[in-house]
C-alpha cells in the first residue's frame, strides 16, 4: 500500500471574516466558552504582499480544533452569497450528548439569541442560531450505532453515484429521517 504524498493531520484552522474582533472574541467566549489563544495583525498580507490592515483571532474550540476570524477594516462591508441558502453555510461544532445539546440550548437562550431545533437527523440531533457576523452555528450530538455508522459508509459511495447521474435525492439513507416514536 502506497502513502499518499499529501499526509494530512487534522485541520489546523478554519478562518472566517468579522465585522468586529472584540465582539467576535467576547461572544465565542460568552455563548460557546472558547478560550481566545492567539492574534496576528498585519498591514500587509504575508502571503500576498498587498496592504490590506488585518486583525487575526484565533479561539480554541476544543480537541485542537481552532477557529479563526479576520476583522477587514479597509475592504467592503461583509455581507454573505445571496445565491446560497442560510442554511447551507454553517459551522458545526460537536457536544458530549443530548442533554449537553439541551443544556447548551437553554444558555444560549438565556442570553437572548434565538435558536432553532433540536433538529433531528438520525445519527445525531442539532440545534442551529447565528453568531453576531452572521454566520449560522450548529452544536450536534451523536446518538447513531456503528452499525448505522457502517451502513452510511457503505451507500455512501452509490448515492453519490446516484445524484451525480439524476440530480435527485438518492433513497439509500431515507431511514436517516424517520424519527423513532
Amino acid at each position: 500500500m502506497s502513502v499518499h504524498p499529501v499526509q494530512l493531520g487534522g485541520i489546523h484552522h478554519v478562518a472566517y471574516r468579522c465585522r468586529d474582533a472584540a465582539e467576535t472574541v467576547a461572544w465565542y467566549e460568552r455563548v460557546l466558552g472558547m478560550k481566545y489563544v492567539t492574534a496576528f495583525a498585519e498591514d500587509h498580507v504575508p502571503s500576498t504582499g498587498a496592504y490590506d490592515p488585518y486583525m487575526h483571532v484565533f479561539l480554541d474550540a476544543g480537541n485542537g480544533n481552532v477557529l479563526a476570524f479576520f476583522e477587514l477594516p479597509n475592504q467592503p462591508e461583509m455581507g454573505r452569497d445571496a445565491n446560497t441558502p442560510q442554511w447551507v453555510q454553517h459551522l458545526a461544532f460537536r457536544v458530549p450528548n443530548v442533554e449537553a445539546l439541551l443544556a447548551a440550548k437553554a444558555h444560549i437562550e438565556a442570553q437572548g439569541i434565538e435558536v432553532l431545533g433540536p433538529t433531528w437527523h438520525g445519527i445525531f440531533q442539532s440545534i442551529y442560531f447565528f453568531d453576531p457576523n452572521g454566520h449560522r452555528i450548529e452544536l450536534a450530538a451523536d446518538i447513531g450505532t456503528p452499525e448505522q455508522y457502517a451502513e452510511l459508509e457503505r451507500v455512501a459511495a452509490p448515492m453519490l453515484e446516484e445524484w451525480s447521474r439524476t440530480r435527485k435525492a438518492p433513497r439509500h439513507a431515507d431511514w436517516l429521517h424517520r424519527k423513532p416514536d
